[in-house]
Parts: C-alpha cells; structure tokens; sequence
C-alpha cells in the first residue's frame, strides 16, 4: 500500500532548517579553524610556560674545573668589571672603601620587595642580575626596583652555562631578557653577569670566548670580589662577616633576592648596611662605580670623555634601544644627554624592542593564569571520569542484577503482564537503496504482531520502490517532499494504526524478537517510552571496531546507569518505541534541535513520563565508515543534544517527578557527554607533555593506568552484553586516534553552538552490508 502526502503548491517554502543550511555551511570552515586555533592557542600557551619554568629546552650542565690557559693573564689577575673596547678587553675594580650591593637570580614576588624595603630605609641603590623569565613573571617588582632608583643587568633567560651552548642560544638568551625588561620597566641595560660565574680569575678557556662575544656584542661582564654565600643558609652574621671587604678594599658583593628561602639574607642586609656605613663605606650601581672610577682617571689625566656604563661612545648590545635617561651628563653624538649615574647602565626602550617587550609580559600573564587553571580544571576532570567509571560500574551491575533476575527474594524480574498487542514500526527513509531492503527483510522475521510504514522523505533513488517490490503485506509506503527525519517520523505517527510505535532508522537491522523486547515495558503504564540496544553491524573495521567499542562501553553502560537513575537522556533513533499518545501529547518530533531523539526523551520526561532501557531488545546499525563520515554524524550528535539541553534548560526547575531529569539528568549529561569531554584533551596534552618535557617514564605509567581502569570497565560492559572480548585489543588505538577526534568533534560542536549556527538533517552514505545478526556477530 502506498500513500503520498500532497504538495501544497507547486514550490515548497524551505524549511527552518534548510533556511540555515546555508548559512551554516558558509560558516562550519571558520568555526573549525576557531576550534584548531583554541587547540593552537593551548599548546603554546603551555610551550611558554615550559619554556618559563626551565622544563623545556632546560640545559643543567654547570663546567667546573675547566683550564685556563688560553685567557690573558691580565683578565685573570683583573678587577670584577669587564669591557671590550675596539676589541681591546679591559677590567676595572671598584675604589676602595666603595661596595657595590648585587642580587642574583631574581625577581621574586616574596623576596625582592624585602630587599627593595631595606634599601629603600638605608637609602641605597644596589644592582639586580635578573633572569628573564623571572622578570616576566613578576614585572611589577622590575618597574618598583628601576623606579626606586636601582640598576638592571642581565643573567640570562632561563639560568643556563653559556659556555656550552651556541651562539645563536647566547644572543637569544640575551635579547628575550632585553624585551622581558623593556616590558616590565620600559628600559633595557648593557650590563650582564653569566650564571654560575664568581671571580674573574675563574674564568677558563671555555667562557673567556663567551664572555668575548657578549663584550663584542655591547655588554659589561660583571663578576664579584665577595661572595656572602648567603644561599648557603649559614645564619645572620656570617652572611655580613663573608660579606665584608678585607683591607678597606672596594667590593662587589654578591646576594640573592631568589633561589628559595632568602629570609636571612633579608635580616643580615640591614646589619650589613649598617656596619659598613659606621665603617665609613658608601654603596653605590655597578654603573655608579664606574662613574668614580672614569671621573678618578680624568682627573689625573686631566683629559678623556665618560664613555657612559664602560661603553664606547654609542655602542649598544642589540635590544638595548633609545637614550639614557636621570640626571648628570654624558656624551654622545656631540650632544649633552641628562642621566642618572647610577643607572647609566639603562637605555630608554622604545620602538619594536618596546611593544614586543610588553606583548612577552601579556603572554606571559596569560600564560601564569591559564597553565595553573587548566591544572584545576585537569583535577577536576580526572575526579569525574574516574567518578563516572565508578558509577557505571556499580549501577550497571545493579542494573544487570535487577533486569535478568531470575529467582530468589521477589522471584523473576518482570515489567508486568506480556504485551502481545500490534505495534506500529516507522522507518523514516531517505536515499536508502542500500539499506532499505535489508532492514524490511529483518522486520519480516519479527516474532511479534507489527505494521510496517515506510516514510519516503523525498529521496532521489528508488527506495520507495524497492519497499514495494518485497511485496510485504504488513507494509505501507508513505510518500512526501524532503522535509528532514523529523517531519518524516510524525508523519509516520499520525498514520500509525496502534498505540505503541517503534522508531528505527532506514540502515538498521532488527533481530526476530527485537520488538517483542523492546514493547514489555509498556506493561507498566507509567512508562512512556523504551530505549532499545543498539549494535555496530559493520565492526570487523578498524573505524568500526571503534565505534563498536564506544557503543557497548560508553552508549550501553551510560543508559543502564541513567535507567536506574530514572533520567535516560537518549532513546537511540536506531531503536526505540513511544506510546503514540505520550509522542502526540509532547508534540511530536521536533523540528528545533538537530537531535530529535534526545529532544523528545527529554520532553518525555517532562511531561511525566517514565523512559527505560531494554538491553534485550537489540538492532544492529550500519556505523560510518570513513572518518568524514563519522565526524558530520557525531558532530550533529554533539550539536544537537547541546541544543536540546539548551532547550530544555527549564526542566532544571521542574517540579515533582517531571523535574527528576532537571535536577539529576541535567546536570549528569552536561557534566560527563559536554563538560568532561571538552576538558578531557587535558589529560592528553599534559600526558604527551609531561613524556616530552618532564618525566616519560610516570607520564606513562600515569596514562597506562588510565588505560587500564577504562580496559576493565570495557571489559565488563562487554561481559554484560555478552560480546566478543577480541575487539578490545583495539582499545589503546582508539585512545590515542578516535578519542582525539570525537574530542576536536565536541569542540567543533561547542564553538558552533557559541556562533549560534545550524546544520540541517544530514545523510551518511551507507553500503547496506549490514545483513542479518548472525553476520555480523
């Protein structure tokens, strides 16, 4: 029998979602490369992180011991201060009775505020080597300790012995402190001193070409005479005993503002300030030594010209930009320029070295924030997958326990009295060729009373026609214009001769007593609705391996622990049955969301209605078979059922035992099918970090872990189903390819769903080799 659904007119008004089709389409390849960018943005963003924290490119080697031979003896036997001038290496020593206060390894944002305090009270200016990643973590400590008067020199960006690493390492060390410090303060400064190094006459055949570079490069190498040792940790007064100059003799003395915990350091720097002003002393830069000392030797020359912080005239190191700027006088370009003696060493940052300086300090900031809260977000994550693990666990074998109960307290499980009345099977159809025959075949083999309608959606093949030459007397063929599944399935509805219809899909094959199963539990006349069992047919792939996987463990143990739970969220369109009077009475099929099932489940619940799983109702269903093909349909999956919450977002305040799906369901479905898996690339990201960066071997006892809890909850939703376990040697694979791809689906999703686009009701191309059960089992 066949029946066609007139047209209204001679052209068709296009539907809501054809309306969106394209629109939607013009905007799917931008939101996807939103989607890659985020993925982009997170990676870096952690890479920047690393790179701060010394976990990435991190070169521990310290040399010790090295010889010396090929240094000139005069550098050796040297002051603390080196310059190259022409080519031409000179060392200078502090005058005597004069100290020159130098922190190390800083900023801090515990520390060096304290330090800065007891300058600040003995007012004194001292000299800071700082690392760059330090400065572009605490930038605001670097714009205090320049504006309170004190000097800037560089240690490097990540801490690391220069001696062993290139060129190309060394001038980038260089120039990423130069923009950290351009950032944070607006300045950058020509005075460096390298990690590791103490007095000049340690200096060794392998740093002596290093520090010949950087003096090449514009820079003031700055060593130390006394050493206070302070990281030592020995107490108060020997810190100021070390640090006192022998003889009245001038002195650079070296402290550290960083490194752990400094709280002695902080307490001996007042008594030592003290102590060595009563013993006649002035503190000054290392620039400000320099200023005395370039100011003694025109005087006794009675000639020269300041060469600023040690440099000749209008030399700067690269990144050192602009002028000096304070108060005094220097030379340079035949044009007097006020400075500040004690932070000669400064220049002005301006131009590109400026803005870049500020946009490492702005990704820096974000990179401080987002790394430590994506940690957060990682534990909380952690916490719900291996919470949800739990929980299926346990209610899926309560679930088990209670439905296939055959004696004991209570006697047999049962839904009530046998439900041996006709039902009414729909099977929404569009280009199904392939498929149609099969699925028509398999219904005729049902062991229980059905009337079969066919709803022709306007396909463009001869499914239609195909239906009808089966010659099946229980079937009816409806035909109407391409409106989308929806619109089909109540089309189908409206014409159903009996009270319960079963949905199913044109692909999908049922097995003999799939209905007879799946229609008990309207025995019990507060159930409206019944999810049934759904199979992967095609599974002997790899991608349908995968899926079938994902159907068994996540699909099947998901809907018993929801059932327990009364808040099923999806009756699957593969198989599912309604009393036509609860469909009609929520409105039937809608048209708004792209998930009608999960929609309409939902409306089922609010209305009151009770939604099961039946495990032994079971249809097998064609999985797509390539991955484009998998990514459009769980990406209208993943859509869809965000719209349908969406839609239902009210149901959170229902009250009574239509409200049960608002206040567990609700929050469930967003947590562990929205919240988790969007959050759950974490894990992956940091696994692959932490192998790459930090420690393989526990990132990947870690992730084997992991693994092995999700094998042993695989595992028992394949006992429970009674499936074959050799399809589980594929689990790790889909772990770490197809678990990656559902991920960047639901981000693709999420970022659709925050643009506000819509997708239209789309095909799969099916092959229709799925046969019979047995064939596929």
């Amino acid at each position: 029998m066949t029946t066609t659904t007139p047209s209204r007119g001679r052209r068709r008004a296009p539907s809501k979602m054809e309306r969106a089709a394209g629109k939607a389409a013009a905007l799917q390849k931008p939101r996807v490369i939103l989607a890659l960018l985020l993925l982009l943005g997170l990676t870096s963003v952690m890479l920047l992180d690393g790179y701060l924290r010394s976990e990435i490119g991190n070169d521990s080697r310290v040399r010790d011991g090295a010889a010396y031979g090929k240094v000139p003896e005069k550098i050796l036997d040297g002051g603390p201060i080196l310059t190259l001038n022409n080519g031409t290496a000179k060392t200078q020593s502090v005058p005597k009775k004069t100290i020159v206060l130098t922190f190390d390894d800083g900023p801090t944002g515990e520390w060096t505020p304290q330090v800065l305090k007891v300058l600040e009270e003995n007012d004194i200016e001292a000299t800071f080597f700082m690392v760059g990643s330090m400065v572009s973590r605490y930038p605001s400590v670097v714009k205090n300790l320049v504006d309170q008067g004190n000097e800037v020199g560089i240690h490097t960006f990540t801490h690391v012995d220069l001696s062993y690493q290139s060129t190309a390492r060394l001038k980038r060390e260089l120039l990423q402190t130069q923009l950290a410090l351009a950032g944070a303060a607006g300045v950058t400064t020509t005075l460096f001193r390298a990690p590791y190094s103490s007095e000049i006459n340690a200096v060794d055949n392998y740093s002596w070409p290093v520090y010949q570079e950087i003096g090449g490069l514009g820079y003031t190498s700055v060593f130390v005479n006394t050493d206070s040792d302070d990281w030592k940790k020995p107490g108060v007064s020997k810190i100021v005993q070390w640090a006192t100059p022998k003889k009245n003799k001038g002195a650079i003395v070296l402290m550290h503002d960083a490194g752990g915990d400094r709280s002695q350091t902080v307490k001996a720097l007042d008594t030592y300030i003290k102590k060595m002003k009563a013993k006649g002393y002035t503190f000054t830069t290392v620039s400000g030594a320099q200023a005395k000392l370039n100011q003694a030797a025109r005087a006794s020359s009675g000639a020269g010209q300041a060469a600023g912080a040690g440099q000749q005239a209008g030399q700067q190191p690269p990144g050192a930009t602009g002028g000096t700027s304070g108060s005094g006088t220097a030379s340079g370009s035949g044009t007097a320029v006020k400075i500040n003696t004690a932070q000669a060493a400064h220049r002005t940052a301006t131009g590109t070295t400026l803005y870049e300086g500020k946009a490492l300090i702005w990704a820096v900031a974000v990179a401080e924030w987002v790394v430590p809260a994506l940690s957060w977000f990682l534990v909380v994550v952690g916490v719900a997958v291996m919470g949800r693990f739990g929980m299926m666990l346990i209610l899926a074998r309560r679930h088990y326990r209670q439905r296939n109960k055959k004696r004991g307290r209570g006697g047999k499980f049962s839904w009530g009295p046998t439900v041996t009345r006709p039902v009414t099977v729909i099977v929404p159809a569009y280009n199904e060729k392939e498929c149609i025959a099969n699925t028509l075949k398999s219904l005729a083999k049902s062991t229980h009373p059905i009337e079969i309608i066919v709803v022709d959606d306007g396909s463009e093949d001869n499914t239609s026609e195909i239906a009808e030459s089966l010659g099946m007397p229980n079937v009816r063929v409806i035909r109407q214009e391409n409106a989308g599944k929806p619109a089909a399935l109540n089309n189908g509805v409206r014409n159903a001769s009996y009270d319960i219809v079963v949905m199913m899909d044109g692909d999908t094959v049922f097995e003999p007593d799939a209905v007879h199963q799946l229609v008990q539990p309207f025995a019990d006349p507060e159930i409206g609705a019944v999810a049934g069992n759904a199979k992967v047919g095609n599974r002997n792939t790899v991608i349908g391996a995968w899926q079938h996987i994902e159907y068994v463990m996540g699909f099947n143990l998901d809907r018993r622990m929801y059932d327990l739970l009364r808040c099923m969220p999806t009756i699957p369109g593969a198989i599912g049955a309604f009393r036509r009077d609860a469909v009609l009475e929520v409105g039937g099929m809608s048209e708004d969301t792209l998930a009608e099932d999960t929609d309409i489940t939902i409306a089922m619940h609010r209305a009151g209605w009770r939604v099961v799983y039946q495990e032994h109702a079971k249809a097998w269903t064609e999985a797509p078979g390539s991955l484009k093909q998998l990514w459009s349909q769980r990406y209208r999956w993943s859509y869809g059922t965000m719209q349908a919450l969406w839609k239902h977002r009210k149901s959170l305040t229902d009250k009574g035992s239509s409200g049960r799906f608002g206040r567990v369901g609700m929050p469930l479905v967003v947590l562990f099918q929205i919240v988790t898996p969007v959050f759950a690339p974490l894990i992956d990201v940091f696994t692959v970090y932490s192998m790459i960066f930090v420690d393989f071997q526990a990132a990947l006892l870690a992730w084997l872990a992991v693994l092995a809890v999700q094998l042993v909850c695989a595992a028992y939703a394949f006992r429970l189903d009674r499936e074959k376990y050799r399809y589980l040697a594929m689990l790790p694979l889909q772990q770490l390819a197809y678990r990656q791809m559902m991920y960047l689906v639901l981000i693709h999703s999420c970022v659709t769903a925050l643009t506000g686009g819509r997708l239209r009701w789309q095909k799969l191309k099916r092959t229709g080799e799925v046969g019979t059960p047995a064939g596929v089992s």
